[in-house]
């Protein structure tokens, strides 16, 4: 339950099509860096209708080695030392360390957790975001924002007028938006497109998209980026420089997916599958009055465990016992319940890190009696809650 990858097998028509692609010449060599051609034009086809507009396979998609990288790629085509990126915190651990690598500094903006959220379930879209917070963060030197909707690890989409607010922000100073959408298709909530706010607001946008989070496939590292042509270049640029292509046979398969999924009924399946998880693993939290924060989209949960009140005679390891709460909760969970979860305080800094200490993120993407036997064990915590 601890980190977000699949416990089950992606759908068959696409292994198929990963293990039919092995037998093919060409896609057991070298990939043109950019992408494979035939997932290049089903990733424009599939995201054509969701953009409103038609997408260029050949100079607005690029496809780069998992969502991570084509993060990264971003970052190297666009940021040198100095440069400032605005991170909304918490963040996906890995935007740091690939800021860093650019010599770029980071400016953060903290998400506010719900008033309520260590008393009653809440939903994850009352995490808020101060927009003037945000303009605060602006400065001459600020190159790039990263936005993470559906958010890892909160699992808030976020809003319409949000999303307006911050791309106004971002016209009126010229500030590239770097948008992670890698789990845009299992929203449970409508789910707005930053890109497709205005003619403006794209020209300075990058989306980024994950095959491995669309087809439950996460080792497979096939992403993507969708974006203006002016702007695509310098991530491929940089890619070629990063790994120069990626698998091969993967792309292929994942091809196969993007030319198939609506005609299955895929998309809309995955979705109702992953919210049937959510709900079965958060009654547990129910049952035992542990409030919770009820995603939006994605396939993490976090949970408030203010109520628990671990002994005071709990030995805990050195390194966990300077750590803040979240990470002595995490612990126990896993040497008394077997139970495993993030620390969320993991995904923040020093001075907001107070923000996130009660709670533990879940990952819900498992086999429904892995869900079961999980639910079993954390009903163990009746005994040290007040």
């Amino acid at each position: 339950m601890g980190q977000g990858f699949f416990g089950y097998n992606p759908p068959k028509f696409v292994t198929d099509a990963a293990k039919e692609a092995l037998d093919k010449v060409d896609c057991n060599q070298y990939s043109p860096t950019k992408g494979r051609p035939r997932l290049k034009k089903a990733i424009a086809k599939a995201y054509s209708p969701l953009f409103a507009r038609d997408i260029n396979p050949e100079t607005e998609v690029t496809i780069t080695t998992g969502a991570n990288e084509g993060i990264l790629s971003a970052l190297m085509g666009f940021i040198e030392a100095g440069d400032e990126v605005i991170v909304l915190e918490p963040f996906f651990d890995q935007y740091i360390s690939n800021i860093q690598m650019t010599g770029g500094v980071i400016r953060y903006v903290p998400l506010h957790p719900p008033k309520n959220g260590a008393t009653e379930v809440s939903s994850a879209g009352d995490w808020s975001i101060n927009i003037a917070e945000v303009e605060k963060a602006i400065t001459p030197q600020t190159k790039m924002i990263i936005l993470n909707t559906p958010h890892n690890p909160v699992g808030k989409i976020f809003s319409k007028s949000e999303l307006q607010a911050i791309g106004d922000l971002c016209v009126k100073h010229n500030i590239i938006i770097l948008s992670d959408e890698v789990y845009d298709r299992l929203p449970f909530t409508p789910f707005t497109r930053i890109a497709t706010l205005s003619p403006e607001i794209a020209a300075q946008t990058l989306t980024v998209g994950s095959a491995g989070k669309n087809f439950h496939c996460t080792g497979w590292r096939v992403g993507y980026l969708l974006g203006p042509a002016n702007l695509i270049y310098y991530v491929a640029a940089a890619h070629t420089r990063i790994c120069f292509s990626t698998v091969s046979p993967l792309q292929e398969a994942a091809a196969v997916g993007f030319e198939k999924a609506d005609e299955l009924g895929f998309w809309e399946q995955s979705r109702k599958d992953m919210l049937g998880k959510v709900e079965r693993f958060c009654a547990v939290f129910e049952e035992l009055g542990l409030p919770y924060s009820k995603p939006e989209g994605g396939y993490f949960v976090l949970a408030n465990f203010a109520r628990v009140k671990l002994p005071e005679d709990y030995e805990f390891p050195a390194h966990v016992a300077e750590r803040p709460r979240d990470f002595k909760l995490a612990w126990f969970l896993i040497m008394e319940l077997g139970v495993a979860a993030i620390p969320p305080t993991e995904f923040y800094t020093n001075e907001n890190m107070w923000m996130a200490e009660d709670y533990l993120r879940f990952a819900i993407c498992k086999e429904d009696e892995v869900l079961e036997g999980a639910k079993e064990r954390l009903r163990g915590l009746r005994k040290y809650m007040s």
